[in-house]
């Protein structure tokens, strides 16, 4: 390994939300640098509800044969960091406790030069790999993409020992799945790009704090048991739960007949009242509140006309054609 902390570990943080596959990554990382590089290495993950597009963190320690694993708690200071949605740096510290030297690979379509300006970002390796491209290409998921990356920025660690991994995993329950998996893990150790930015003259990193969140007890807790995070309300965004993909509304073939908005989970979308060809009123779609919505294209296999199609999502579109509820204007 090319190096390790003060307690001889080689450390790993996989950030991601649930249904992207990141402790099912994590796993299979840990058991083939135990399997194939013959180190002692341990997996698990933390996450709290088990809900799709909730965020979900995995950890991954390597050491050598004679450094025993006695630390199961979170891996805080990574000398790798997996980000598996871009989005999540909205609301979580994706970078926390990385290291000067520390490598961060992102799931994203934008240069490193550019995601280091938007992560805010000082210094060290920035990885990235357009892994929900990939993925929807070959007809398999982000984590296979994202494993053949990691194997890409840990050189100590075999590829084909992971392929081994693949195909135990996969083949006895999911043959068929087996091919596009192995596709997508050597696509995603070929094309992932990366480049180091060395720290500026007098700069240096920003200092590590134990926590992003503290642990509630009962001198630290809110008042009353405020819940400070909701899980749901108005002002929440669901957008970092969108995993690549995301409905687009054309207006002009719409029927009004409300298909999508009887199977929309999170009530996305927007009606207004408007007389019909006859001045008889009747309630027309507007359009989209992008920041409830998790991607989930309900919508688009609901509606009977091509006025909803489910569209890769391009960085700035949910901004530029968000039609607010009207209670958000009332907050706003």
């Amino acid at each position: 390994m090319p190096k390790v902390n003060e307690l001889g570990f080689f450390e790993i943080r996989l950030e991601s939300i649930g249904g992207l596959g990141a402790n099912l990554a994590g796993k299979m990382l840990a058991e083939a640098g135990v399997e194939g590089a013959g180190f002692n290495g341990v997996s698990f993950s933390s996450y709290g509800s088990e809900k799709k597009g909730s965020p979900v963190k995995a950890h991954i320690r390597f050491c050598d044969l004679n450094t025993p694993i006695r630390d199961t708690s979170p891996v805080e200071r990574p000398h790798i960091v997996g980000i598996f949605q871009e989005a999540l740096s909205k609301t979580v510290n994706v970078i926390s406790g990385i290291y000067e030297d520390s490598t961060v690979l992102v799931n994203s379509r934008k240069t490193p030069q550019e995601l280091k300006e938007k992560m805010k970002l000082v210094g060290g390796t920035i990885a990235v790999i357009d892994a929900t491209g990939i993925a929807l290409e070959e007809k398999n998921r982000v984590n296979m993409a994202m494993l053949g990356a990691l194997f890409r920025l840990c050189p100590f660690l075999d590829p084909e020992t992971m392929k081994d991994v693949i195909r135990k995993s996969l083949e006895k329950k999911y043959p068929q799945t087996v091919a596009p998996a192995l596709a997508t893990f050597d696509r995603g150790y070929n094309e992932v790009v990366f480049e180091t930015f060395a720290l500026p003259e007098g700069v240096s990193m920003p200092a590590f704090v134990r926590a992003d969140t503290p642990m509630l007890g009962y001198e630290t807790q809110p008042i009353g048991g405020i819940v400070v995070n909701p899980g749901n309300s108005i002002l929440k965004d669901l957008s970092i739960s969108r995993s690549g993909m995301m409905p687009h509304f054309k207006a002009e073939t719409c029927i009004n007949c409300a298909a999508c908005d009887n199977v929309c989970p999170d009530n996305c979308f927007v009606w207004e009242e408007q007389p019909d060809k006859k001045g008889r009123p009747q309630m027309f779609l507007k359009g989209i509140d992008y920041q409830y919505c998790k991607g989930c294209l309900k919508c688009v296999h609901a509606c009977p006309t091509d006025a909803l199609s489910g569209e890769r999502e391009e960085d700035g579109y949910a901004e530029e054609h968000r039609v607010p509820h009207l209670f958000d204007l009332a907050v706003h």
